[in-house]
This record gives structure tokens, C-alpha cells and sequence, in this order.
């Protein structure tokens, strides 16, 4: 304990004992179990890319492809540690079991599949997410706090470096479904976060606006709607496919809703 010495003064034992408190409460607490560092530090987050071919028309895209995402600018974050792998079915239950919390629509009886125990968590709400995370004593990641988790520095487009590769991830829907977290290593970010592309989107803390400086009109911008990021295990076409699971991308969803392949992952700070 630094600049206590007790041999040249003594302290009376109550306030010894608060002094303690107070010292220990000030230090690092370690970083949960399950979670990966992400250090502080200025980032790229968003692009510059265009769909100069007209591909999202091709493909039935609702809305242009990369507008939402511009420009490309710097970020800086605070240090944070984050869940390496979404939320699991299994964790999902236990705070179920903890707070009373209903159960995921489509889990029958209220219980998921043994088989799906290691699943990430789906047909949750941006709600469900939110309340999850706080009673784990954390919180939904910001936009720019999972973007950088997922690209690290370098403005990279995957999680594993600028090239597509369909082994890294769960999409194309070639599984059908979610698969195991943590199933392809291979994919994992700079810091060691896994399935960040495919498998389960992911809600995170933000309401869906436009970045500074971007002036494309998109009709759902504003606090009605939430983000969502890191693509999901759908099958849209391999071209398609390899624009929703960018680091960049991002999509909106209202806060309510509850899907099949959207699910989530917390945040804490040290």
C-alpha cells in the first residue's frame, strides 16, 4: 500500500479499515471470464466503397449498398474488454433462471436443445440484449466500440484481413443455422474476437444515425431504430453475401424486434 507506513504512525482501526476499501476498490479489477482486450486508440470506422455496378439492384437489396457506412473517418476509443463469442443459449438461460426473464419464443417449454447449448442466443430483442448485459454489470458495445473489436486499426474489410474467405465464417447459409460459437477460429479479429462476421448479427447500444458528414437520405435514420452488425448465417448469394458480413456494414432493426439470426455480446470497461 503505497505511503502507508504503520510502524511510524498508528491509525485508528476503524479508519484503517476504510482506507483499505477505498484502496482496493481503486484498482483494476480483472477482465471477465469469456472476454478479449481491446486497447485504447483511434481507429477507422466506416468506408469510402461505392456499388459503382449496380449490384444491390441485382441482388433485391432494399436500399443501396455501402451509402449508410461513409465516409470513413477516425475514431477513438477508450480500453474495453468484450464477450470473445456472442451469447450462448446457455448462458442466455442462466440469467433466465436469475432474473424470470421469458425465454426465447422458439425455445419449446421454455428450454433450448441440448444440441444448441453453445449456440448463440437468437430471437432476442435489442431490449433482452440491453438487460442481459446489465445484469452482467456491462453493457451493449457502441457502434464504434464492436467495429473496432471486429477491424482492429488497419481499416480492414473481415475480421481476419481484406480478402473474403468462406471458411472463416457461418454464412451462405450452408449450415442452416447458427452454428457452435467459437467454430471457426480461423475468422477470428485482431484482438481475438470470434464470429464476428456470420453466424448471429449482433444489436449493439447505438441508435441508427448517419455518420458526420454523410448526407445520404435514409428514411430509417433516427432514435426509432437500432443497429445491427457482423452479418449473419443467411444464405443471400456469395457476392451478397460478402457485403453484409463486412466490418463496416451496418443495418437497422426497431428495438423490439426479434429475428432468427440476430443476437448479441457485452462490453465492459476495466
Amino acid at each position: 500500500m503505497i505511503g502507508l507506513n504503520l510502524k511510524e504512525k498508528k491509525m485508528p482501526a476503524i479508519i484503517l479499515a476504510a482506507f483499505i476499501t477505498l484502496s482496493l476498490s481503486s484498482c483494476s479489477s480483472s477482465p471477465p471470464e469469456g472476454t478479449v482486450k481491446v486497447p485504447a486508440g483511434e481507429f477507422t470506422m466506416g468506408s469510402n466503397e461505392m456499388d459503382t455496378e449496380g449490384k444491390a439492384i441485382q441482388y433485391g437489396a432494399n436500399m443501396p449498398w455501402f451509402l449508410n457506412e461513409h465516409p470513413a473517418h477516425k475514431v477513438t476509443v477508450e480500453e474495453f474488454y468484450i464477450s470473445k463469442t456472442e451469447i450462448t443459449n446457455k448462458e442466455y438461460a442462466k440469467f433466465i433462471k436469475k432474473t424470470g426473464q421469458s425465454a426465447p419464443a422458439h425455445w419449446e417449454g421454455g428450454s433450448y436443445e441440448e444440441e444448441l447449448a453453445d449456440h448463440p442466443v437468437v430471437y432476442v430483442s435489442w431490449f433482452d440484449a440491453k438487460a442481459y448485459c446489465e445484469d452482467a454489470g456491462a453493457g451493449l458495445p457502441t457502434e464504434a466500440q464492436w467495429e473496432k473489436a471486429a477491424r482492429g486499426t488497419d481499416g480492414r474489410k473481415f475480421p481476419w484481413g481484406n480478402e473474403f474467405d468462406d471458411k472463416k465464417l457461418n454464412t451462405f447459409g450452408d449450415f442452416g443455422s447458427t452454428t457452435p460459437v467459437g467454430k471457426f477460429p480461423a475468422g477470428a479479429s485482431p484482438y481475438g474476437a470470434l464470429d464476428m462476421s456470420g453466424n448471429a448479427q449482433e444489436w449493439v447500444q447505438d441508435s441508427y444515425k448517419a455518420y458526420p458528414g454523410n448526407d445520404y437520405k435514409d428514411k430509417n435514420f433516427g432514435d426509432r431504430s437500432k443497429v445491427v452488425r457482423g452479418g449473419g448465417w443467411g444464405g443471400l448469394g456469395h457476392y451478397a453475401s460478402q457485403v453484409y458480413v463486412r466490418t463496416a456494414n451496418r443495418v437497422s432493426s426497431p428495438p423490439g424486434g426479434k429475428y432468427d439470426d440476430v443476437g448479441f455480446r457485452c462490453v465492459w470497461k476495466p
